[in-house]
């Protein structure tokens, strides 16, 4: 796992990290406004003015390999010897496919793809993030689009070396991007709960990811304090956390098509997705079921997600996820977020991401996501 900082003014624990890595060229990977919008250039800055820094922000949201190949010249150009990333999941996805696809030498597709496989090490890379979702500062994969497609390349040497999580710099989120990125933890805090791969550490996390959640999303949307924007950041690094071990399932793996295709931010898609799912997983039966632990063990595990919910039964878990999405802003119809058709319904089912359905309790079918699409029209 990365050395980890968290709390209030962490961010200035960058200088003593440079120090002790002895770095003198950074590579700096961040977005195109958070950098200044959530304050990090103002402590950042000072720190790095010590340093030769190369700066590459010339992609959108959602990395695609393009805007990796373009970074890793840059990378390479710059003879960096530590990559910063600062940002929210695409800036810190960014640096990581950068870093370790740079050290490889071939072509970067093909390590994506899963046709060529890692096997050089990569920079030291510090992970700053500015939003509270994605924990993408905790995991050891990242997400990237070829061609439309999204694919995610995993490998031990991606987890960053350092995360700082520094509350912070979310203070000046707006509720639209507080609501998406929080959804997301949260999503991936269940996802990860009930994950075929779940172990009792990555449910820990989980555990206080999922409460953390519950009891300050929709405040940090609405009426943000500092208290509330701590606890979110410490339920986003959690998640993170969750998913390293246990990965995300079923919503995730529906989402993306959403995302890709009608533009509904991540988090925000993910979320469209789960209360549905969550109420199909928690009617398992011998002949669908993907879990080696058994019928019990996931009923029982379906029963500890109602109760972190605060809700009693699967009904009422599922209404307080879409009761939560209404409050934070976030439209649940998929007819209200650009779907008009039982072509783009056709678009959702054809384009689900088999490897993260895999990881799901209750084994997913074309029918059901064909069903639960329409009831969400």
């Amino acid at each position: 796992m990365p050395k980890e900082y968290f709390g209030l003014d962490s961010a200035k624990e960058l200088a003593t990290i440079l120090r002790q890595l002895k770095a003198q060229k950074i590579f700096l990977v961040t977005g195109k406004r958070a950098y200044h919008s959530s304050g990090a250039s103002e402590v950042l800055d000072p720190i790095l003015a010590s340093y030769e820094v190369a700066i590459f922000n010339d992609f959108e949201e959602n990395p695609k390999i393009e805007e990796v190949k373009k970074g890793i010249e840059l990378f390479k150009q710059s003879g960096a010897d530590v990559v910063l990333a600062v940002g929210g999941g695409s800036p810190i996805d960014m640096a990581k496919l950068i870093n370790i696809l740079a050290a490889q030498g071939g072509n970067p597709s093909d390590y994506i793809r899963g046709e060529s496989k890692i096997t050089n090490p990569d920079k030291p890379i510090i992970a700053i993030p500015t939003t509270s979702g994605t924990g993408s500062e905790a995991t050891h994969f990242a997400v990237v689009y070829i061609n439309g497609q999204k694919y995610s390349l995993h490998d031990d040497h991606i987890l960053p070396d350092y995360a700082i999580v520094d509350p912070k710099l979310t203070f000046s989120l707006s509720p639209e991007i507080t609501a998406a990125t929080g959804m997301d933890a949260l999503s991936q805090a269940i996802e990860s709960y009930w994950s075929i791969q779940s172990t009792e550490e990555s449910k820990s996390y989980s555990r206080e990811s999922i409460t953390l959640a519950i009891a300050n999303l929709a405040m940090a949307v609405n009426e943000p304090t500092n208290d509330v924007r701590i606890a979110m950041s410490k339920a986003a690094h959690l998640a993170g956390k969750a998913i390293n071990i246990a990965k995300t399932t079923a919503p995730h793996a529906i989402s993306y098509a959403l995302t890709s295709n009608f533009g509904v931010p991540h988090g925000h898609a993910v979320g469209v997705f789960l209360p549905g799912l969550l109420a199909y997983n928690s009617e398992v039966g011998d002949d669908d079921i993907s879990d080696r632990r058994g019928l019990g063990y996931v009923r029982q595990t379906m029963e500890e997600i109602f109760s972190l919910l605060g809700a009693e039964n699967a009904d009422g878990a599922r209404n307080k996820l879409i009761d939560l999405m209404k409050k934070i802003g976030l439209e649940t119809r998929l007819g209200h977020l650009g779907l008009k058709s039982t072509e783009d319904i056709e678009l959702i089912v054809n384009n689900v991401n088999s490897e993260r359905a895999g990881n799901n309790p209750r084994a997913l079918t074309s029918d059901f996501i064909r069903d639960l699409c329409k009831q969400l029209f």
